[in-house]
């Protein structure tokens, strides 16, 4: 039975937990290779690059805590959920509470990305500061929309392709064109890899989440194909973004050292041969883990390779 409204005064590590750290290696990911690759190209500035990482990171709680907020209204919580517990649903944070902290992570959130605009813009280019408004406000509401809304987009499937919208092109594009101010097509390359990979991450959350998801109508893209068929389209994000990152680095090679990423390659065949022989919810729940920092190695390799190349 749900104890989603029972009141009480979480503490700390209730926070944390609902904010889902492991989480957090995915938008640090997406910022970290547009930067990498910024500086790959010039001068960086400090300040503005802390804010973009930490826009992305208040991005990413906040749609933690929504979707724990969402699945609690929407029944995907439910006693048949074998991931992480959740904090609503147990109870042990109130779904008031959970509401108020997303509001002020709504606030903290847009002072951060305000902040960010106007060091990388100023008052020279007011559509190019209104065109990163959007942009955040953009990505506040997918953040929420997520679960929490009367229309949850997860709901009918489209959740990777705002994943791969978010973590791929907007991270790593905005994140590179806020230090450059001019953006190369072909980075359209790498940015496709991160987001794949990103994708790659919820789905195998969602091929764990497989059996909720259906009961609470959840239309998920694994629900919708199957378990099967979900597990080789996982094996077409993972090779679509390694070979994205690889088209990108023979289009544009220099040196060897741009090959470094070539190191992550037995930690994504590990990932992808595992989630095609296990299929039990809790073997699933590690490659979780496994895929985000993966991604978030990939993009260091991927970066640090065209620093030293």
């Amino acid at each position: 039975m749900s104890h989603a409204n029972t009141v009480s005064t979480p503490s700390l590590k209730v926070w944390i937990n609902a904010a889902r750290p492991r989480t957090l290696a995915l938008a640090a990911a997406s910022i970290g290779l547009g930067i990498l690759l910024a500086a790959a190209h010039g001068p960086l500035n400090g300040l503005l690059a802390a804010l973009t990482l930490a826009t992305a990171l208040l991005l990413q709680i906040l749609s933690n805590l929504a979707n724990d907020y969402g699945d609690s209204l929407h029944g995907a919580d439910s006693q048949s959920r074998v991931g992480p517990r959740r904090a609503v649903q147990s109870g042990l944070i109130s779904r008031r509470a959970m509401q108020q902290a997303i509001v002020a992570v709504v606030v903290v959130t847009a002072i951060c990305g305000l902040a960010m605009v106007w060091i990388a813009f100023g008052r020279t280019a007011i559509y190019l500061v209104l065109i990163f408004l959007l942009l955040g406000a953009a990505a506040i509401w997918a953040a929420i929309a997520y679960t929490a809304s009367s229309r949850p987009y997860g709901y009918v499937g489209l959740g990777d392709l705002f994943v791969f919208l978010f973590f791929g092109w907007v991270g790593v594009l905005g994140s590179y064109y806020l230090q450059r101010h001019q953006l190369p097509p072909d980075l359209l390359l790498p940015a496709t890899s991160c987001g794949l990979f990103a994708v790659g991450v919820l789905n195998v959350n969602n091929i764990r989440d497989l059996r909720s998801d259906r009961e609470a109508g959840k239309m998920s893209v694994p629900v919708r194909l199957g378990p099967q068929r979900a597990r080789v389209y996982h094996w077409m994000l993972l090779i679509g973004g390694f070979g994205a990152a690889l088209l990108y680095v023979l289009l544009n090679y220099q040196s060897p050292w741009q090959f470094l990423f070539l190191l992550t390659t037995p930690l994504l065949l590990r990932n992808g041969l595992s989630v095609s022989r296990r299929y039990e919810a809790h073997e699933l729940d590690p490659l979780l883990k496994q895929l985000s920092i993966t991604t978030l190695l990939f993009v260091l390799t991927f970066g640090v390779g065209h620093l030293l190349a």
